[in-house]
């Protein structure tokens, strides 16, 4: 059903244009009466190819919110078609001045008032473009968030509440938000709250939407289903508001955060070249480190200076004594001779045997013995007073 037109606003713009001839306004001669009839045709015609695009762009917007492939050039091709329908759905309502700051709600038609929301769609298409900038994009879905947000205000359709969080945000909006930063308990009940109002919102929207018959034949449930669509709009558009200015926080601290300065590091890993280009994680020294008597390094410096002691051998000496070498380190002590090293620094421990052998019982202490036999007699008692098997009859525990 095409949205009604105002007729009295609309005669009196016609009247009020200066292509008129400059004639009484009260007694109009017929060329008058036939470009006033043309005019009027030419709007419904253009109101209605704005209806059918407005809601051409928002089918395309439901499709691209469940699309997953949000990094492929086909969406991003969707997302610009989506932008400019919906731009050129702004550009027409600017053509037809369906909105002026001069006029009431109860002055704009039932049909109108859905476009009130080209700004809010705009914001979110927005935010799904290309993030070669990321700043940039989030600049302009602030503007569109505003100049949706701005409307509204001066039709009166914002709350108490939202009134007050938009005088918040324009008047310093780098420091919007909607609950402290530094209060995460406070966030919290922000969150839960704000989560149960928008779930009622949603509610009272699909109930409003249940019965489409009836919104096609009565004007009153339409416009409240536009209202109430309008409500929800802007309970998420204070939430992307915050969300946003998070963001530009953090992506202006990015950008003026000084270059950070590779420390020394302490880690003796590094310091041996650990994992480098000479790094081996064999136990034993290399061939050629045992060649070299276990160092390693430049002999000598850019200046010829040594840098370690060494022996100048020729290369035939090294390779000599390197053919019958085992791959591994042989033993240079034996068992014994190890232990007796170890035995000079105090490693072993003495007396372990002894502490641990029981001594004998002298037959000769009868009062050690008595103990001894009170002591067996007494676990004799407790062997058959509680028998194996007796005690946890029921498996528990």
């Amino acid at each position: 059903m095409p949205p009604a037109i105002r007729w009295s606003s609309l005669l009196s713009r016609l009247i009020a244009s200066p292509k008129l001839p400059p004639k009484s306004r009260g007694h109009k001669s017929p060329s008058e009466i036939q470009f006033l009839w043309s005019s009027s045709t030419i709007i419904m015609e253009e109101s209605q190819s704005l209806r059918s695009l407005f809601v051409s762009a928002k089918d395309e917007k439901t499709v691209l919110e469940s699309r997953g492939d949000t990094h492929t050039a086909t969406y991003r091709d969707a997302v610009n078609a989506a932008i400019a329908k919906f731009q050129e759905c702004q550009r027409q309502v600017s053509l037809l001045s369906l909105f002026s700051s001069n006029e009431s709600l109860e002055d704009v038609s039932t049909g109108d008032i859905q476009y009130m929301s080209l700004e809010y769609h705009l914001a979110e298409l927005s935010q799904r473009g290309p993030t070669t900038d990321r700043e940039a994009v989030l600049r302009r879905a602030l503007d569109q968030y505003e100049r949706f947000l701005t409307r509204l205000d001066e039709y009166e359709l914002l709350s108490a509440g939202d009134k007050k969080l938009f005088e918040q945000y324009m008047a310093n909006p780098s420091t919007f938000t909607l609950a402290p930063m530094n209060d995460a308990a406070a966030r919290r009940d922000v969150k839960v709250r704000r989560f149960r109002e928008e779930k009622e919102m949603k509610q009272k929207l699909e109930y409003l939407t249940r019965n489409e018959g009836r919104l096609q034949s009565d004007d009153d449930d339409t416009r409240r289903l536009y209202l109430a669509e309008l409500q929800l709009y802007i309970h998420q558009t204070f939430q992307a508001l915050d969300l946003l200015m998070q963001e530009l926080s953090m992506l202006s601290a990015v950008r003026n955060a000084p270059v950070p300065v590779q420390p020394p590091t302490d880690d003796p890993r590094q310091r041996s070249n650990l994992g480098g280009v000479n790094y081996s994680d064999r136990l034993d020294p290399s061939l050629s480190q045992l060649l070299n008597g276990g160092r390693n390094g430049p002999l000598l410096n850019s200046k010829g200076k040594p840098m370690q002691p060494f022996t100048l051998l020729d290369r035939r000496t090294q390779l000599q004594q390197g053919v019958f070498r085992s791959g591994h380190n042989l033993p240079t002590m034996t068992i014994d001779e190890y232990l007796e090293e170890e035995h000079r620094r105090g490693n072993v421990l003495q007396g372990g045997e002894q502490s641990g052998m029981q001594p004998e019982i002298d037959e000769d202490d009868l009062e050690k013995a008595d103990q001894e036999t009170m002591k067996a007699r007494a676990w004799d008692e407790y062997v058959e007073a509680n028998p194996k098997g007796s005690g946890n009859t029921l498996n528990r525990g």
